[in-house]
C-alpha cells in the first residue's frame, strides 16, 4: 500500500510549502482513501468475528456525525449596514452547535442505596425508579470493561462498589465488596484532592450569607475615592492623586500591644500573631516563577487528570481552568470543580475571569479563605465573544481604570501572589500590551504572561515573539512569561533568547505532553505509538479516579479523552519527518505510520478517536455521540 501511495509524492512535496503541510518522508505519504481503507481493514481484522460484525452494523446505521451548521450571530445595530460577499465563509474556533450529551443519560437505571446499606430505608417506596434487587441490577448492568480495577489496586477499595465497571475485581459471588486492609490503612487520612466545595459553604454562598470583610473595606474606600475624583473616560489610565488602594491611604500607626488586641473571632488554643496582625505586602507569600515551565490553563482539556500527566513529564507550574467569578460566588459545583488541586501539583494556581472590581475582589477573598493555592491569575486574554462583550477577558485591556481597581482590590485581599495573563491587544495591528505592562508594575502584579497574538488573530497567524521580547524588557523586574507556538525544545530555546523569564505552553502540551521532558533534556523524543498509548492509559486511570469508575465516570473520562485526541492527532512522529522539528502551524498530510497504532493515532476522524477510546474504556454506548469542541482553524 505504501508503494502504491508513492505516486504523486513529488508533486505533493512541491506544494507542501504552499499548503502549509509538514514535510514528511516520501515513503510514508499516502492518500486519504488508502489511509482510511487501511485503518478500517486492520481494525476489523484485530477484532473477533462477533465484535467485527457489531462494529460493521454500527457503522452502517448512518453516516458519521458531521459538524452542524454554525449558529447565525445576531448583528449589532451598527453592523446592520455592513454586508459581506455571499460566498465568503467565516471560520470560527468552536463548534457552537455541537450535540451535548450528559454522561448520566448513558445509565438507564441505578442501584438504590437501600439495596446496599442495611441501615438505609428508601423513602420513595414503590415510586422509586432505582433497582432494589442487586441480582436484577447486575443482570441489566453493562458488561465490565476489564478484570482489574485501578481504584481497588491503588487504594485498597473502590467506593463505587457494584456500580463500578470493573466490579468483578472486587466483588464476590454473593455481591459483597472486597477490600485490601493494608492499602486502605496506608491511604487513611491522605487527602489526594484539595479545594472541594463543601455543602455548608455552598449553602451559605447560595443564601448570600458569606461575609467579605476585606473586600467591603476596599470597596468602601473605592467608593469614597470615586466621590473625590473627577469623572474620567474608561480608556484613560487612572492618574488621580487619590489612590484606589486603601493600604496607601492609611497612615502608619503604631502596632497595638497584645493586651489591647481583641481576637476577631473566638479561638481555640493559643492566640498567634497571624490571628491578629495583618500581613504587609512584603510579608506575603512569594513564588519564584523564573526559569520554570508553565502549563497554560486550558479550557475543557486542562482538567486535573491531564495536569497530572503533564506533571509526570516535568511541568513546573500548573493552573486550573478559567473559572467565572460570578459562578464561584453563587456556589456552582461545576465551577468550583475547576479549582481542584491534586497533591502532585506542588506549584498550583487558579485562574478567574470577571469584569467588575466588586465581584473579582470578593471572589479573590473567597479563594484566599477556602482554597489552598500558590497564586491567583486574572484572565484578561480570553477572546471569546461571550466574555469579551461583557467587558471581561480581552475587554479588560481597554478598560484600564476598572482593570487597575480589580488588580489592586484582589491584591488587597490575597495572601498569595497575583498574576495576569494578557494578549498583545484587541485589534490585530494595534498592540497595547506594552502600555499596560508599565502600569501593571505599579499596580502590584507579581508576574505577567503575554500571549503573542491579538484577540482578532485568535490562532490564525504566528505569535509575535519580537513584540514579546520588547514587552519583557518593559516589564523588568517583574517576571514576564511568553506564550505562543512552542512545540519543541528548539522553539522553547528561541523563546528564552528573547529575554522572557519563562515560557507558557498551551496547544503544544495538548499535541505532545512529553514536550516538557524534551525541553528539560534538550532533545527530540521519537516516542513510539505504544508509549503514547501508555500515556492515554495513565489519563484513563487518573480520569476514573477523578470522575468515577461507574458508567457516568467512564463516559465522562471518554469525552475528555476524545477532546484531547482532537489535538493529539496533529502530532507527527519524529522518525517520519523530513525536517525536524514539526511546526505548530503545519498541517499533517495523510501518512502511514510505522505500525497500525501509529497510523490510527494520526487520523483526524472522530470515528478513529472513538476506536482508541474503546481500547481503554470498552465499547461506547448505543446512543453515544461526540463532536469536538475546538476546530483546527489555525490550519485555515
Amino acid at each position: 500500500m505504501m508503494e502504491a501511495s508513492a505516486e504523486g509524492t513529488a508533486e505533493r512535496a512541491t506544494h507542501a510549502a504552499v499548503k502549509g503541510e509538514a514535510a514528511i518522508k516520501q515513503e510514508f505519504l499516502t492518500t486519504k482513501d488508502q489511509f482510511h481503507g487501511y485503518l478500517d481493514t486492520e481494525w476489523q481484522g484485530s477484532k473477533g468475528e462477533k465484535n467485527s460484525e457489531k462494529c460493521t452494523l454500527e457503522e452502517k446505521k448512518g453516516p458519521p456525525v458531521e459538524e452542524p451548521e454554525s449558529k447565525k450571530p445576531k448583528l449589532d445595530p451598527e453592523d446592520g449596514t455592513k454586508s459581506e460577499k455571499p460566498d465568503k465563509k467565516r471560520y470560527r474556533g468552536q463548534n457552537k452547535s455541537r450535540p451535548h450529551t450528559k454522561p448520566n443519560t448513558y445509565e438507564e437505571k441505578r442501584l438504590c442505596l437501600s439495596a446496599i446499606q442495611k441501615d438505609y430505608d428508601c423513602r420513595f417506596g414503590d415510586k422509586c425508579t432505582f433497582y432494589h434487587d442487586v441480582g436484577e441490577y447486575m443482570a441489566s448492568k453493562p458488561a465490565d470493561i476489564g478484570e482489574r480495577c485501578y481504584l481497588y489496586d491503588t487504594f485498597g477499595k473502590c467506593e463505587y462498589g457494584l456500580a463500578c465497571r470493573f466490579a468483578k475485581a472486587h466483588t464476590t459471588a454473593d455481591f459483597k465488596t472486597l477490600e485490601k486492609a493494608d492499602l486502605v490503612k496506608a491511604c487513611e487520612g491522605r487527602t489526594m484532592v484539595k479545594n472541594s466545595l463543601g455543602k455548608d459553604l455552598q449553602y451559605r454562598l447560595r443564601k448570600r450569607s458569606v461575609t467579605f470583610t476585606k473586600s467591603e473595606e476596599y470597596l468602601k474606600t473605592l467608593s469614597n475615592n470615586k466621590d473625590k475624583q473627577e469623572p474620567q473616560r474608561n480608556g484613560d489610565v487612572c492618574t488621580a492623586a487619590v489612590s484606589a488602594d486603601p493600604k496607601e491611604e492609611k497612615q502608619e500607626e503604631p502596632l497595638p500591644t497584645s493586651q489591647d488586641v481583641q481576637p476577631p473571632v473566638k479561638t481555640v488554643g493559643p492566640l498567634t500573631d497571624a490571628d491578629v496582625i495583618k500581613l504587609r505586602p512584603c510579608e506575603k507569600k512569594t513564588v519564584d516563577f523564573r526559569d520554570k515551565l508553565y502549563l497554560a490553563p486550558l479550557t475543557t482539556c486542562g482538567n486535573l487528570p491531564f495536569r497530572r500527566v503533564c506533571k509526570r513529564f516535568g511541568a513546573d507550574i500548573t493552573c486550573g481552568e478559567m473559572a467565572m467569578c460570578t459562578n464561584l460566588l453563587q456556589g456552582h459545583q461545576s465551577e468550583w470543580a475547576l479549582l481542584k488541586r491534586h497533591e502532585s501539583e506542588d506549584l498550583f494556581g487558579v485562574q478567574v475571569e470577571g469584569c467588575f472590581p466588586d465581584t473579582m475582589t470578593r471572589c479573590a477573598e473567597l479563594i484566599n479563605s477556602h482554597t489552598d493555592v500558590d497564586f491567583v491569575d486574572i484572565n484578561s486574554g480570553c477572546p471569546i465573544d461571550l466574555v469579551y462583550k461583557k467587558g471581561g477577558g480581552c475587554g479588560l485591556m481597554t478598560r484600564t481604570r476598572k482593570f487597575e481597581q480589580i488588580i489592586k482590590g484582589m491584591n488587597y485581599v490575597l495572601d498569595v501572589p497575583l498574576t495576569v495573563k494578557i494578549r498583545t491587544g484587541v485589534q490585530e495591528k494595534s498592540n497595547i500590551a506594552h502600555k499596560l505592562i508599565g502600569e501593571m508594575k505599579n499596580w502590584g502584579v507579581s508576574m505577567i504572561t503575554l500571549h503573542g497574538r491579538s484577540r482578532e488573530q485568535r490562532y490564525t497567524k504566528l505569535a509575535d515573539w519580537d513584540y514579546i521580547s520588547t514587552c519583557s524588557k518593559a516589564a523588568s523586574p517583574v517576571p514576564l512569561f511568553g506564550n505562543g507556538d512552542i512545540l519543541s525544545y528548539e522553539d522553547a530555546m528561541k523563546a528564552r533568547e528573547t529575554g522572557v523569564s519563562g515560557v507558557m505552553i498551551a496547544r503544544g502540551a495538548l499535541i505532545k505532553p512529553w514536550i516538557f521532558t524534551e525541553i528539560k533534556e534538550s532533545r527530540h523524543w521519537d516516542i513510539s505509538s505504544s508509549e503514547r498509548l501508555d500515556i492515554l492509559k495513565d489519563f484513563t486511570n487518573f480520569g476514573l479516579e477523578h470522575w468515577g469508575s461507574d458508567t457516568r465516570g467512564v463516559e465522562k473520562t471518554r469525552s475528555f479523552m476524545l477532546e484531547w485526541l482532537s489535538f493529539m492527532c496533529r502530532y507527527i512522529p519524529v522518525g517520519l519527518l523530513e525536517r525536524v522539528p514539526q511546526k505548530i502551524n503545519e498541517r499533517p498530510p495523510y501518512y502511514m505510520g510505522r505500525n497500525y497504532l501509529e497510523s490510527l493515532m494520526a487520523s483526524q476522524y472522530v470515528e478513529d478517536w472513538i476506536r482508541i477510546s474503546e481500547m481503554l474504556l470498552g465499547p461506547v454506548p448505543k446512543n453515544f455521540n461526540f463532536l469536538p469542541k475546538h476546530k483546527a482553524n489555525s490550519y485555515k
